[in-house]
């Protein structure tokens, strides 16, 4: 139904920037939320931040003021900024997104994963 396509991410010392971006593909009518989240080695996935259609954009505590989550609604496309990296900034970090497709039914589809990875 409605495939999410992960870029960016890599390797980079502490103090460091790097960019994700994710972009939504299929018979999409209508994406209500475009999320972040990231799962590091043995803990579960965590809730990074989330931007609804409208704009309105929530981050954990532990990203806030660091990263920003953007979004261009017409690309269905969502980017998330990371400043100020840190070594417990390491992780695999995953889009996520939420809607309705073309004839009303409804999705919840997931990015592949991208490996950020922030050495001191």
């Amino acid at each position: 139904q409605v495939q999410l396509v992960q870029s960016g991410g890599g390797s980079v010392q502490a103090g460091g920037s790097l960019r994700l971006s994710c972009a939504a593909s299929g018979s999409i009518f209508n994406i209500n939320a475009m999320d972040w989240y990231r799962q590091a080695p043995g803990k579960q996935r965590e809730f990074i931040g989330t931007i609804t259609s409208g704009g309105i954009i929530n981050y954990a505590d532990s990203v806030k003021g660091r990263f920003t989550i953007s979004r261009d609604n017409a690309k269905n496309k969502v980017s998330l900024q990371m400043n100020s990296l840190r070594p417990e900034d390491t992780a695999v970090y995953y889009c996520h997104a939420w809607g309705t497709v073309v004839g009303g039914r409804s999705f919840d589809s997931w990015g592949q994963g991208t490996q950020v990875t922030v050495s001191s």
